[in-house]
């Protein structure tokens, strides 16, 4: 128990418990292609400011008391009305919890739903975030082979059935289904509409994480996976992260009753936090779908931006995706190139992204891709950091 004169906790932590992180802040580069922040210059922090302001004088006086367990009433009804009119999914305010970013809601359903071992299935490269909770809660992630309409429905079928003679039925079907992270696409109705038949079929949950739709600057909109389903399986997740401001940490969990009613229990901290709550809502009731359409212009310059450059310095030495909407683009160089084994000298250069690798389920898939994100940095400087990048893709040899 005690080592050198100190007490050793190493044989004490839970079964549980994950893997030490280490402390410190995280290096960041200039160019920084590597996290999915906006641009800093669109935060509506004067708007912000003033709506806190008019909301402290009218209810301020109420954050002595702890807040709704399920989140501030007002802002729960604002996200059903806004579900029913953008995502024409039915909700009432006491079917929607609030949470920090997307991220709680994620844990909230997994927690709820996944054991050790269970199977579950997602995209073949996904949110690294969401596989971080799975591994927390020892889930069997499994990757479906996916193209640029989304997951393949034939080999999610088959995955499924798989499954099944194992004597493991999936016990949810994880997806981003708009402007899907890392890969950038948007499932497309037949493939939605197919996935919701699957899942019915063989009596699979979906987690539907929608969390970038509303930040669609190009093409034309596709219902939710939810509004598809009659039978009351899918879950579904969104956020204010990317279109108010990450740091304000608030997203919602919409679910069924049987579901919610586990969500509360599992949920960490009491109710989400009433000083933010109170922020977004006043914001988000009178000045969101302008702020929206503002930063939709902002992010088509950056990702037109992004693509020129990639075009200008790599040319046909690599492929990419081409978004219509939200932060991301998948670049694939050819089979024998390891992004991971090129990210420090990138760092070196001040140029940040993130391996394809940290978004495969196997986690050793996608040595040869990368997800670059283009909503922080400027246009001008977009360019100036895919040129340093593919120097440093060029020294590798991944550019010949």
């Amino acid at each position: 128990m005690t080592q050198g004169g100190r007490f050793d906790f190493e044989e004490l932590f839970s079964d549980r418990a994950p893997e030490p992180k280490p402390g410190g802040a995280v290096q960041r580069a200039k160019y920084d292609f590597a996290v999915a922040y906006p641009d800093p210059g669109s935060l509506p922090l004067d708007e912000l400011a003033s709506s806190l302001r008019g909301a402290l004088a009218e209810e301020g006086a109420d954050l002595a008391i702890y807040p709704h367990p399920q989140g501030y009433p007002p802002l729960r009804e604002y996200v059903a009305d806004k579900l029913r009119r953008d995502r024409a999914i039915e909700v009432t305010p006491d079917d929607v919890i609030l949470g920090d970013g997307s991220s709680q809601p994620l844990h909230m359903a997994i927690e709820a739903l996944v054991e050790p071992g269970d199977v579950v299935l997602t995209e073949d490269y996904v949110y690294s975030g969401t596989l971080s909770i799975l591994g927390r809660f020892g889930a069997d992630v499994r990757g479906i082979r996916c193209d640029q309409d989304g997951m393949d429905p034939d080999a999610l079928e088959e995955a499924v059935e798989l499954a099944q003679a194992q004597g493991r039925r999936p016990k949810m079907i994880y997806t981003i289904p708009t402007f899907q992270n890392p890969q950038g696409w948007t499932m497309t109705l037949e493939r939605r509409k197919a996935l919701v038949r699957i899942a019915q079929k063989h009596g699979v949950p979906i987690l539907e994480d929608d969390c970038y739709v509303d930040l669609r600057f190009e093409g034309e909109d596709v219902t939710s996976i939810h509004s598809l389903d009659d039978a009351g399986l899918v879950i579904y997740v969104g956020s204010f992260s990317k279109i108010i401001a990450p740091g304000m940490r608030l997203g919602y969990l919409a679910a069924p009753p049987q579901v919610l009613g586990v969500a509360r229990a599992v949920k960490s901290g009491g109710g989400v936090n009433q000083f933010t709550a109170l922020a977004v809502h006043r914001y988000a009731a009178c000045g969101l779908r302008e702020h929206i359409s503002d930063i939709n212009r902002v992010l088509r310059a950056k990702r037109d931006a992004m693509l020129a450059a990639l075009g200008e310095n790599m040319g046909s030495a690599a492929t990419w995706s081409r978004p219509e909407g939200a932060l991301y683009v998948w670049l694939r160089l050819r089979g024998d190139a390891n992004t991971t084994l090129t990210h420090q000298a990138a760092l070196d250069v001040d140029v940040g992204y993130h391996p394809g690798v940290n978004f495969a389920p196997d986690g050793v898939s996608g040595r040869n891709m990368a997800r670059l994100c283009y909503g922080y940095n400027t246009p001008e400087e977009i360019g100036e950091g895919i040129a340093r990048l593919a120097e440093v893709f060029d020294r590798a040899g991944y550019l010949d």
